[in-house]
């Protein structure tokens, strides 16, 4: 039996779980790769700024969206009704698959790695699946319980971050000797493959931004609050991002970074020694508890809608006595434990991330799409700037796009193959509801 959510998750739980959605694996893991073919300061930190800008962009477009559509499910309620059903399906296929199950995964597989290279003892694979599990028994609880752990664990996720920063300036007694200020041959790189590239791992570090809209049925209020949890969780994010590799950068050398995943590990035991190191992957270890908590809070929402939409998947609809999709919550956990035990980690990051940019673009797309077919829809918050917030991120994300399909085809290829696979599953659900309804 379904029930009506009693309780309702507040402007400041939202904008927790927008902030943890996206400081997770992405910020500490992919400097290392980008470091591998850009060494420039001031294009390494431009790639978070234009990331942010990115987001931001994406942020004031769902604002509108979210408003005006005020159901749960982010893109699977947005291009379901911007283009039709098949395309929010695929959306929402694309979400439960990978969207959040595989990102779970990963940031569940560095709180192992961190936590188990400070305690050797330990194994890295079942503290993840300790950490999945723990989080979705209180995630499947209430709304109490789930928005008090998810506040708790994003306030401390951003006070270790701003300690690590002031500690990491000023403990570093030489500063690296790379220049943060921009030159003719930083434009170069900016303009480059590798720069666009490597734009896919911070649009991976920045997914999240959206996180709020899965949640817009259970929020107070969501048509007015929205614009505001999207954009101030945004904000919050590039600034720590931005601060983040700056200290990376003015604190290590670049050879002891280059290709390595575990960057936050590297930085501390360059600044602080193996003691300091110990404690920082400790500290590692519990920013990423929030960021999985977030991701198995919101995710399963798509899930929800999903099956309220088809009734081949009605079972994942039902909500337990506090309005909590408690089944769907279970579901996307089963994903994400299956990847932690079957998956490699670079593989997961280019393929969901080129995924995730994908639906995010034709989410953005949509709003064009949805002023033209729907002009008189309510909209009780328009996308400030407009048309010049989606068009910039069409843009960018699309120039990312082309570029990973020019130089990572396997990956982008894998995501192709999983969007066709949605649209025959589509059509399978829809044949089995219509015969089941016969």
């Amino acid at each position: 039996m379904s029930h009506e959510p009693s309780q309702k998750f507040t402007a400041k739980t939202a904008i927790a779980v927008v902030v943890a959605n996206m400081i997770g694996t992405g910020v500490f893991t992919s400097l290392g790769f980008q470091l591998l073919d850009i060494q420039s300061g001031f294009a390494l930190l431009m790639l978070w700024v234009v990331g942010g800008i990115t987001a931001l962009c994406g942020a004031l477009t769902y604002a509108e969206l979210g408003a005006a559509l005020p159901r749960s499910g982010g893109e699977y309620n947005f291009l379901t009704h911007s283009y039709h059903p098949i395309a929010g399906f695929i959306s929402g296929w694309v979400s439960s698959t990978i969207g959040f199950a595989a990102p779970v995964a990963l940031a569940a597989i560095t709180f192992g790695a961190y936590l188990s290279s400070v305690f050797p003892i330990l194994s890295k694979t079942w503290l993840a699946v300790t950490l999945i599990i723990l989080l979705t028994v209180v995630h499947g609880s209430t709304h109490r319980k789930s928005a008090g752990l998810q506040w708790i664990f994003t306030l401390i996720k951003l006070l270790l971050i701003a300690l690590f920063c002031i500690a990491a300036i000023i403990v570093v007694e030489q500063p690296q000797p790379i220049s943060f200020t921009p030159s003719v041959d930083d434009l170069e790189s900016v303009l480059s493959g590798a720069f666009a590239v490597s734009l896919i791992y911070v649009s991976y570090a920045y997914n999240g931004w959206n996180a709020a809209t899965y949640l817009s049925s259970e929020l107070e209020e969501p048509q007015k609050s929205l614009p505001q949890i999207l954009l101030t969780g945004t904000a919050l994010v590039l600034v720590a991002y931005v601060a983040l590799n700056f200290v990376f950068l003015y604190s290590t050398p670049i050879s002891s970074m280059q290709g390595k995943v575990e960057i936050g590990y590297v930085v501390a035991q360059s600044l602080f020694g193996e003691t300091g190191a110990a404690m920082t992957g400790i500290v590692m270890s519990l920013l990423l508890i929030s960021t999985v908590s977030a991701m198995t809070m919101a995710g399963p929402r798509v899930l929800h809608v999903i099956g309220e939409d088809f009734p081949i998947f009605k079972s994942l609809a039902k909500l337990n006595r506090s309005g909590i999709p408690q089944r769907a919550i279970y579901f996307q956990s089963m994903i994400a434990l299956i990847f932690v035990v079957t998956s490699s980690f670079e593989s997961i990051l280019v393929f969901s991330g080129f995924a995730l940019a994908l639906n995010n673009f034709f989410a953005v797309l949509g709003i064009f799409i949805l002023r033209i077919r729907r002009p008189e829809l309510s909209r009780p918050y328009k996308t400030w700037l407009f048309p010049i917030p989606p068009i910039v991120f069409l843009i960018l994300i699309g120039w990312t796009l082309l570029f990973i399909l020019k130089q990572r085809p396997e990956e982008a290829y894998m995501s192709l193959l999983l969007i066709f696979s949605g649209a025959v599953f589509y059509w399978v659900s829809v044949k089995l509801g219509d015969k089941s309804s016969q």
